[in-house]
């Protein structure tokens, strides 16, 4: 009989035991990065056809020896870049360059000016836009360590406003201007701005 109750007591005892704590459910996994939007990247390589047309390579070279033509040849008379990037001691590009065009009346090659002074990107920001990538030319860009100290205003005040770059469009007598419209480049512009300045993978670049 005594054997019996215990048996029972135990019974009794395991059958009100606590279950046995249930497994801690799984982290969540990370969210994944949200895609780039398409429009912006497809807006941001009408920007790059235009930043590697000849009318902006020719001042954003690879070396330190500006570009000229619509070949994009090396400047003549030679010259480079200089520390400030508006030539050397002696041979500043103010002596051939004024602050516009010369009439068509002069004839072909003769110096283009603009009246924020002609120029190339100084020396420790070269800036260079030839022979990049989509995605270095983008990343590069948008960089304030490499574009010059840049933010967003400044930016958009030098791609769509800045009298050197808008020379662009009307570059004078004897050179083709940028093939795409100001009004489409800003647009362009505009679109990839205001989407966070997306980044493709490495794509398209100039030849």
């Amino acid at each position: 009989m005594k054997a019996s109750c215990l048996l029972g007591f135990m019974i009794l005892a395991c059958s009100h035991a606590s279950p046995p704590p249930a497994a801690a459910a799984p982290a969540p996994a990370a969210a994944a990065a949200p895609a780039p939007d398409a429009a912006a990247l497809a807006a941001f390589e009408m920007v790059r056809s235009v930043l590697q047309s000849p009318r902006c390579v020719n001042c954003h070279p690879a070396g330190d020896v500006p570009l000229q033509g619509d070949d994009s040849h090396p400047h003549e008379p030679p010259i480079t870049r200089g520390p400030e990037g508006r030539g050397i001691a002696g041979i500043p590009c103010s002596d051939c360059h004024g602050k516009q065009n010369l009439p068509a009346s002069y004839g072909t090659h003769m110096p283009p000016g603009a009246s924020t002074e002609w120029r190339l990107p100084p020396a420790d920001h070269k800036l260079v836009f030839w022979g990049l990538d989509s995605k270095s030319l983008c990343e590069q860009i948008k960089d304030p360590k490499r574009n010059g100290g840049k933010n967003l205003a400044d930016l958009t005040h030098h791609m769509t406003q800045d009298a050197l770059t808008l020379w662009g469009w009307q570059p004078g007598y004897g050179r083709s201007p940028v093939q795409i419209s100001h009004d489409e480049f800003v647009r362009a512009y505009k679109t990839w701005a205001d989407a966070g300045m997306p980044c493709a993978q490495k794509t398209a670049m100039n030849p």
